[in-house]
């Protein structure tokens, strides 16, 4: 669940990219919540 979440969200990050409608520092933060969600998951020693 935590692993479709944080594909969710670098989706959303790189398609903020690509079409430059980021919310001002907004779509940086998502950046962020993917990562730390990463982190989580080598934590937890799942595979995503």
């Amino acid at each position: 669940m935590v692993g479709a979440i944080v594909i969710l969200l670098l989706a959303l990050w790189a398609l903020g990219l690509i079409t430059s409608y980021t919310l001002g520092g907004f779509i940086h933060i998502l950046l962020l919540v993917v990562l730390a969600g990463l982190v989580f998951l080598m934590r937890q020693g799942r595979r995503f």
